[in-house]
């Protein structure tokens, strides 16, 4: 029992302290800001209970994932790719319609539902490290290039056929392509890649979206598709009323006029724009800084460390949240095309806290176990 407390004491100090102090504070201000998006309506203290309960688990789930070797969980990618692959399959016993996607687990012993999507993001970020990794010495070679395609193509397919939801199917897009080109591959390999969406970008446009999303994009730069806001651009002219609403400072706290009305998941998709309501212009700059300096401190977890492997790790968990980050605060803007994702540690979500605190975890592992420099065994090919 002593051995056992000296080790978590361990692992707690060697832990990366820094980057779960900037989660905690970012999650506790999120807490916040989820009773106040959802007083005026909603059921705050079963929220605010639940999202307080998942930010403690994952604090757990970090330490935890510290004293993990991820090297050892990456060498496992095939029961990686069978456990991504179960996990979506499970939307087909468990799975609820929201929204005009199937992207939730409904297990009723549980609080909150889950989002598989948002575990399998997790693991399929070291699954395509472990990929690129195995190849670093030839990483344009088409054989490496082809086999972290099929990886991220097997992703987006699984998600696209069983859950219809295209928003969280450009997570494994975005992740692909930042790892890749962080990890060596090519510029002509992403050429080459931009050219074949050119070309196929017709057809899919005719028969890979239905006709409201068409009209989300096309209503963006052509308003006069919904003149009256009642449509494709509801939310989006809600998100930005709310904002503007707010000014520098805000309305103050629990007294949003959008958000205490009409703001739809004023508490989820749509907290930056209850964040820019309330707390103005100052509040959402807040936001953004608590959550780039979580991306901040991942990518310097990863540069700083040695091994090609662990550096493309913490590069492909940054890449999820700053995806995440862009898009919904893009929706909120009124820049981006209506898309279901939230904002990481602040948005109301048991399973996306849980999947960020998993995140951060594997990133903290790496941090305290630096592993020889192979580094010199690659060549960046050009």
């Amino acid at each position: 029992m002593r051995r056992l407390g000296a080790k978590v004491l361990e692992v707690i100090k060697k832990s990366d302290l820094v980057l779960l102090t900037l989660c905690v504070v970012t999650s506790l201000y999120g807490i916040v800001m989820i009773y106040a998006a959802s007083y005026a309506w909603g059921e705050p203290s079963r929220y605010i209970v639940i999202q307080l309960g998942c930010v403690l688990a994952g604090i757990v789930i970090y330490f935890i994932l510290t004293a993990v070797d991820v090297q050892i969980i990456a060498g496992q990618r095939t029961i990686l790719v069978l456990f991504n692959a179960g996990l979506m399959l499970l939307l087909l016993v468990w799975g609820e319609w929201i929204n005009g996607n199937r992207s939730w687990l409904d297990i009723p012993f549980l609080p909150f539902n889950i989002q598989p999507a948002e575990v399998c993001k997790i693991f399929y970020v070291i699954i395509l490290a472990r990929t690129l990794s195995i190849n670093q010495n030839r990483i344009s070679s088409f054989r490496s290039v082809f086999s972290a395609a099929f990886h991220m193509a097997f992703m987006v397919g699984l998600v696209l056929v069983l859950s219809g939801d295209m928003g969280v199917s450009l997570i494994f897009i975005f992740i692909f392509l930042a790892m890749a080109y962080m990890g060596g591959v090519s510029n002509w390999w992403f050429l080459a890649g931009i050219g074949l969406i050119a070309v196929a970008a017709p057809t899919l446009w005719e028969t890979a979206m239905d006709d409201y999303q068409k009209n989300r994009i096309l209503a963006l730069f052509n308003p006069e598709l919904d003149p009256y806001g009642r449509g494709v651009l509801w939310q989006t002219n809600l998100s930005k009323e709310a904002l503007s609403n707010g000014g520098l400072v805000g309305m103050g706290l629990l007294n949003g006029e959008q958000t205490n009305t009409l703001l739809p998941a004023s508490h989820t998709d749509s907290i930056f724009s209850s964040i820019g309501e309330q707390l103005g212009l100052v509040g959402s700059l807040i936001t953004l800084a608590l959550l780039l300096s979580i991306v901040g401190r991942i990518l310097y977890v990863g540069f700083k460390s040695p091994d090609y492997m662990n550096r493309l790790i913490c590069i492909g968990m940054a890449s999820v949240f700053l995806f995440q980050i862009i898009i919904n605060v893009g929706v909120c803007l009124g820049l981006i095309p209506v898309i279901g994702l939230t904002l990481p540690f602040i948005s109301y979500g048991g399973s996306s806290i849980l999947t960020a605190f998993m995140a951060v975890g594997f990133v903290s592992g790496i941090k305290m176990r630096p592993a020889p420099d192979r580094s010199t065994q690659y060549i960046r090919p050009y």
